[in-house]
């Protein structure tokens, strides 16, 4: 459905002779490599089965020099913001799905903060960090927003192997 209106939204732009969409698993992008001089995304790693594998395959994608960033949702680390963003995260937003949109939000609102929660145990912050670099990106930024709720990370994809880690 997202990409369907996502077709809708670039041909009601009149954008569809410079914007393609493709449908592909992060592990397996149907690009060659080195096809982006810059390439982002959010909220997508907690969604793949395989975030190094995932991370390597999109830094593949882009050119040695170019820029990688994204924004992911994040856990506080302050114990008093991490509280307050537990009662945001399991109450305040299915509340407000609820009341806002009805069941469907409802189940979106529960699913966000356990999802969010359950992908940084697995994976913390210093273990994206160290899949970029895996990838062979450096100089990789990270900047927690939000009093941690959100996460930036950007950085640079090396020219040549010399450069990687």
């Amino acid at each position: 459905d997202m990409l369907r209106q996502g077709v809708a939204n670039v041909a009601a732009a009149k954008l569809a002779d410079r914007i393609q969409f493709a449908i592909a698993r992060g592990e397996e992008l149907p690009f060659a490599d080195a096809t982006f001089d810059a390439l982002s995304f959010s909220y997508l790693l907690r969604y793949v089965d395989d975030l190094e594998a995932t991370v390597a395959e999109l830094a593949r994608c882009v050119v040695p020099g170019g820029t990688m960033a994204c924004l992911e949702f994040g856990v506080p680390g302050w114990a008093p913001a991490k509280a307050a963003w537990a009662v945001y995260t399991r109450v305040g937003l299915p509340l407000l799905g609820l009341l806002m949109g009805g069941r469907a939000w409802f189940r979106v609102g529960a699913f966000l903060g356990p999802s969010i929660s359950n992908h940084y145990a697995r994976h913390p912050v210093a273990a994206h960090v160290a899949a970029w670099q895996a990838a062979g990106l450096h100089d990789v930024g990270v900047r927690r927003m939000s009093f941690g709720g959100g996460i930036v990370m950007w950085a640079t994809k090396s020219k040549s192997s010399a450069d990687a880690g």
